[in-house]
């Protein structure tokens, strides 16, 4: 063999050498080649805890999974995403939750109960009142576009009394860190980037101030078509949830850590907004589904969405939300 040809065998094992140890990192664990997730999800707590944690944690290989994530400012972007095929599951947060109700996906999986929004002011503004005919941003059908509806609703307001302004999340922060809105209806752990810029800003109304007419629970969606033609895969994935939301709870600290790592933020970041959010046991999710306690969360958000002019009318959760698959992925 000359020196060339010795050279191009050399590289040919190299080369296979490299292949097989990029094989062995991506076969699931029964051998197979595994089934790519095009998942979306939040840069925050909420919706990326449980991505970090499967992927800390090896879940998506042990379930035959490769997980293709993309990170998304909002729920309604992600559904949209689901309808064209750029997505096959997404996570959402509450303000979203009526595109699934009107039939755009499936919520497949409950994540947390939500207390991160908040109606945002200037100083000086000191009362829900006092936003009448002041500039107010907010990105549309979201839970930042919820919060500040039954904010200005409780203050005997409507938004023909504001000057709403459609705007991104990103927009948003800079919008009322340079003072160009008045108010916001708007999220953690945002809301605390702004609160660096305008430390003095006024919090007028946050979830918990409503939890007594509807809950704001967060939720991982899928396609209509992924959950009635690709059974297997959507069962896989709801295993990979189960198991990511038990580790959650069991291990906060280390959850934390996990998405603190993914995010490339400070864990101290990312406990600050995890004390937003109510992680849900897994039993208790299961609990719940049977019990009818998550179709009575999510028909008051449906009551709350009609009224808002999101929903034209009642919608019975059991038409988008697939609690017996979730139960039945762990079995």
């Amino acid at each position: 063999m000359n020196r060339r040809s010795f050279g191009i065998a050399a590289a040919a094992v190299s080369l296979a050498l490299a292949t097989a140890a990029c094989g062995g990192d991506d076969t699931a664990a029964d051998g197979t080649a595994p089934a790519t997730v095009k998942l979306g999800y939040i840069g925050d707590y909420n919706g990326a805890s449980l991505l970090a944690i499967a992927n800390e944690k090896g879940l998506w290989q042990a379930h035959g999974l490769a997980v293709d994530a993309k990170v998304f400012t909002n729920g309604p972007l992600q559904i949209q995403a689901i309808g064209t095929g750029d997505l096959e599951f997404g996570y959402i947060g509450p303000g979203a939750m009526w595109l699934p109700a009107s039939g755009k996906a499936k919520v497949v999986a409950i994540n947390t109960l939500g207390n991160a929004d908040r109606v945002i002011a200037q100083p000086g503004i000191t009362s829900l009142e006092g936003l009448r005919g002041k500039t107010v941003g907010v990105p549309e059908g979201t839970s930042g576009d919820m919060i500040l509806t039954l904010a200005l609703t409780k203050a005997g307001l409507t938004k023909a009394d504001v000057k709403i302004v459609p705007m991104d999340a990103a927009t948003i922060v800079s919008a009322f860190s340079s003072k160009k809105i008045d108010a916001a209806g708007f999220w953690y752990p945002a809301t605390a980037t702004i609160k660096k810029q305008v430390p003095d800003l006024v919090e007028l109304a946050r979830n918990s101030d409503f939890t007594d007419r509807v809950s704001f629970p967060t939720a991982f969606v899928a396609g209509n078509d992924v959950v009635a033609k690709q059974q297997d895969k959507t069962k896989k994935v709801l295993a990979v949830l189960r198991e990511a939301i038990a580790f959650r709870v069991e291990h906060p600290d280390q959850a934390a850590e996990y998405t603190a790592k993914l995010l490339k933020v400070s864990v101290e970041q990312v406990k600050a907004d995890a004390a937003n959010s109510q992680a849900i046991p897994l039993a208790d999710l299961d609990r719940f589904t049977a019990d009818g306690t998550i179709a009575k969360w999510l028909t008051g958000m449906n009551e709350y969405f009609v009224g808002a002019g999101k929903l034209t009318g009642a919608v019975d959760p059991a038409a988008y939300y697939t609690g017996d698959l979730f139960t039945a992925a762990g079995k």
